[in-house]
């Protein structure tokens, strides 16, 4: 118990957490803490430590913001002052060098010590460079990881010098920044390996058309090889082209802005200099609970947790670690982690709550198409072994009389013993994001490609068909050729 003995008189002290990292984790575990502080009868002492200047920014705004939709200064929803007014010890362009697992201290750059009774662990990600870039100092060349990029980023587009981009990564924000780059006028190059867009979340079918929109509509070039960039050349401080590939085979592009976005890596240094276990995928390894464990233990720590992009997740489909770095994970992740810590303060067991293993929904708006997954696509399935059999479709979303009538294509995976929904895929211009939603509540149902097929779903021609889309590539699945 953490109290001062004054006469006799027992004096509970305030309860310290200590949160490294003020991404969309950190702050989310802010915000769930400070909501039910009032639940904690010694009262909570809350500090958050942060390198950037910021407040609680909106990470996935930021390219929206370059395309010209708002000022990227409108993805800060919090400045720092929020936390501060409400008596968080909110540390901003703060450095934490180390973290002691046996004192329970944190140890800033300046020497500073603070210590806590529960520390959160949300230390993020780091872009994954090639190194010939990181060698590079010239100016022009960039990552897209934080409000600070996307500041440095916008500014070199409106030079009114720079004519030609190339960005590496063939991710969501790779595609989103290259979708910006060519909105603005830039001629947009983009290089990721074979065979096709978006391969985390989609099938390559499916990749494909969301390159061939990009092509027509923006004119977005894509070198979809497995070459790297092995050279960056400037000029008078800045870059000007890069070069992919070695020896005969590379090439020279022109590059008057460069962005590197091919992946993101969990950031682990902290934890992992204190003794704390990483996993096969590199990051932070929890209990369902969000516990850490140390190198070599048996248990894990009740008073130290981790989440968000620096830790491992369990997929519910595969049941292995994987890296779940989206927001719609972490919001499940900061309840686990507030309701954990104010079930052990208050000792109550009824607090306590679990992350379920991950499906990872996601969506994405990428140059006027909108594009959804959810479950594990055939490539990931085929990694753990799992036979698949699968039904796609395209349909209109209502009614072809109906102004807005745009096309659907949707992609269902079902395990083939069972017939039960795995994973979900589509690529649309509208109603995609509530379609991930519902497909993530089916497959944690465990629907069969029958039981879908057979589902009664609700019609008018001004706003669905009366039968959808669903309907035609669950049957497609199972052999059976729709009623047109």
């Amino acid at each position: 118990m953490n109290e001062n003995r004054n006469k006799g008189v027992v004096i509970k002290m305030a309860k310290k957490v200590v949160i490294v990292g003020g991404g969309i984790a950190g702050i989310y575990v802010l915000r769930n803490l400070l909501a039910r502080r009032d639940a904690v009868a010694e009262g909570l002492d809350l500090t958050l430590i942060k390198r950037e200047r910021s407040g609680w920014v909106s990470t996935c705004g930021l390219p929206f913001a370059l395309r010209g939709w708002y000022e990227i200064k409108r993805t800060e929803i919090n400045e720092p002052k929020f936390f501060l007014d409400q008596g968080v010890d909110f540390r901003t362009e703060t450095e934490v060098t180390k973290l002691s697992l046996e004192d329970k201290t944190v140890t800033l750059g300046t020497g500073e010590e603070l210590r806590y009774d529960y520390l959160v662990i949300a230390t993020g990600r780091t872009p994954s460079v090639p190194d010939a870039v990181a060698e590079s100092e010239l100016e022009g060349v960039y990552t897209f990881n934080n409000e600070i990029d996307a500041e440095k980023i916008e500014a070199a587009m409106g030079t009114g010098d720079a004519k030609n981009a190339f960005v590496r990564g063939r991710g969501i924000i790779g595609l989103q920044a290259a979708v910006a780059f060519a909105t603005r006028g830039l001629n947009t190059t983009v290089l990721g390996g074979p065979p096709s867009l978006l391969p985390s979340s989609l099938d390559p079918d499916m990749g494909d058309m969301v390159k061939k929109w990009l092509e027509e509509r923006h004119g977005i070039r894509f070198i979809l090889e497995r070459k790297e960039i092995t050279a960056v050349k400037g000029e008078g401080g800045r870059v000007k082209s890069v070069v992919i590939g070695e020896g005969t085979a590379a090439k020279e592009l022109p590059a008057d802005v460069v962005v590197i976005a091919r992946g993101m890596k969990p950031n682990t240094k902290l934890a992992a200099d204190a003794g704390i276990e990483t996993g096969e995928r590199g990051g932070i390894v929890t209990d369902s609970a969000m516990h850490v464990k140390k190198k070599g233990g048996r248990s894990y720590l009740r008073d130290v947790f981790s989440l968000g992009d620096c830790t491992e997740v369990i997929d519910a489909i595969t049941h292995r670690p994987r890296l779940s770095q989206l927001a719609s994970t972490v919001v499940v992740q900061a309840k686990v982690v507030a309701d954990n810590i104010l079930s052990d303060i208050n000792a109550n067991p009824s607090l306590y709550s679990i992350c379920e293993p991950c499906l990872s929904p996601t969506v994405a708006e990428i140059g006027g198409l909108l594009v959804g997954s959810v479950g594990v696509t055939s490539e990931t399935a085929a990694r753990a072994g799992i036979k698949t059999m699968s039904g796609v479709a395209t349909k209109l979303v209502k009614a072809r009389y109906f102004p807005g009538a745009k096309p659907l294509t949707l992609k269902l995976l079902f395990e083939a013993y069972t017939h039960k929904l795995i994973g979900a895929q589509m690529v649309g211009e509208s109603t995609v994001a509530e379609r991930v939603n519902e497909l993530e509540l089916a497959i944690r149902a465990g629907m069969t490609a029958e039981e879908m097929r057979n589902t009664e779903r609700c019609y008018d021609p001004s706003l669905s068909l009366l039968i959808d889309v669903t309907i035609d590539a669950a049957e497609k699945a199972i052999g059976i050729t729709p009623v047109y």
